[in-house]
């Protein structure tokens, strides 16, 4: 049957990572693929214990409707440890719960963007954003980075080219999916030019609290005097994804207008989710937890490097973050990795092919792999197996 669709849903695709998820869900491969948590490091004994403290001391609430900026009691210590945490000084006021920090990408898009208007991103950004922006039918304006991030001589010369560009997305740090991180430098820069143009900043920031080494470079939302820049945070990747809890922090005004967003999208965050995130920090000490999946990804991202170096084609780079989930491998010009793909699946392992995280098309030769989901007998044996496709096909 042909329905009449809208015409966004001609921009639209399948998300690659998830398609890809779905190939892998067979036990025998081995999947550098997604971007997932360490599932033995789940809380799983304390969320039992917190899930009926909560239904115990509040079951009517936590099964009730709720309002649509969240929890109140969450959004305090979201504010007081979150937040602070990344440098930032924010009350409750300032911070909006949603499904995840990409309902917090997808209401940018409803907030800021109408058919071709310009968005300015790193190249290559993270697939997420890159969708749930082109729902809105915008034209994107890519970046180039080197290994502090995005070059701000580029990003300066859009914004004379494009004064009028809605917003500035990036993920300071380490990146998806390059694993890069943007230095302190750029950042002051970046917000300089912000100021300049009178355009928002999207901080996406769901790897930051994960660094395995070296200080904490402070948030660009930490420089940000003048309510420019909206900081996007999730407890995604350093707590459970599953309770799909993010937020956004950024000035009234224009919280405001994501709450209003918001109440029309599906009117609130799950309020047992919510209140079972909070007792677990009121109980628990989530920086402690977040200290011990630091040191497992650590240990993964040394053993995947380490494995590269031994396995893998010279003519081949790829980047050593500093922390977050991922690192980003380049292959020779006029090597497509989606082909490449096609042949690792037949040997049993998994990656994504980075062609797609280009929002403008092109850069088939290079490909992501995540090194926080698998353990380390399976980092080795996958590396093996993908270094052996490598050198019988470049």
């Amino acid at each position: 049957m042909e329905f009449r669709l809208s015409e966004r849903m001609n921009h639209l695709k399948a998300s690659e990572i998830r398609e890809l998820l779905k190939l892998t869900e067979e036990p025998d491969i081995i999947s550098f693929a997604g971007g997932l948590p360490a599932p033995e490091l789940f809380p799983i004994e304390e969320m039992k214990v917190i899930s009926h403290k909560v239904l115990n001391d509040e079951g009517k609430a936590a099964l009730q409707y709720g309002p649509t900026e969240g929890y109140t009691p969450l959004r305090k210590i979201i504010a007081e440890q979150r937040m602070k945490a990344v440098g930032v000084n924010a009350t409750y006021e300032n911070i909006l719960i949603t499904n995840g920090s990409q309902q917090g990408l997808d209401f940018t898009g409803r907030v800021f963007l109408d058919k071709d208007d310009i968005v300015i991103c790193e190249s290559p950004s993270y697939l997420g954003a890159i969708n749930a922006f082109k729902a809105y039918m915008p034209k994107f304006v890519e970046i180039p980075m080197d290994d502090n991030g995005m070059i701000i001589e580029e990003l300066e010369k859009a914004l004379e080219k494009h004064p009028n560009a809605k917003f500035i997305y990036t993920i300071p740090d380490f990146q998806n999916p390059t694993g890069k991180t943007l230095s302190f430098e750029r950042r002051v820069k970046m917000l300089e030019l912000a100021e300049k143009y009178n355009i928002p900043i999207i901080e996406d920031n769901p790897y930051g609290e994960l660094r395995f080494e070296g200080d904490m470079i402070p948030s660009i939302k930490s420089l940000d005097k003048k309510g420019l820049v909206i900081y996007l945070g999730t407890f995604s990747k350093t707590f459970c994804p599953g309770l799909r809890l993010g937020w956004i922090c950024a000035d009234k005004d224009i919280l405001n207008k994501y709450i209003i967003v918001k109440q029309g999208a599906d009117l609130q965050s799950s309020s047992i989710s919510q209140r079972e995130a909070a007792a677990f920090m009121q109980v628990y000490n989530l920086d402690e937890h977040i200290n011990k999946i630091k040191e497992v990804y650590r240990r993964r991202r040394d053993l995947m490097i380490d494995m590269i170096k031994k396995e893998f084609p010279e003519n081949i780079k790829y980047t050593y973050p500093n922390g977050g989930l991922f690192t980003w491998v380049t292959l020779p010009e006029g090597i497509d990795a989606a082909e490449l793909l096609k042949i690792a699946l037949r040997d049993k392992v998994a990656f994504v092919p980075g062609g797609s995280f280009f929002p403008n098309g092109g850069h088939p030769n290079h490909f992501r792999l995540n090194f926080s989901n698998m353990p380390e007998d399976k980092i080795i044996e996958g590396i093996k197996r993908l270094g052996k496709v490598l050198k019988e096909n470049i």
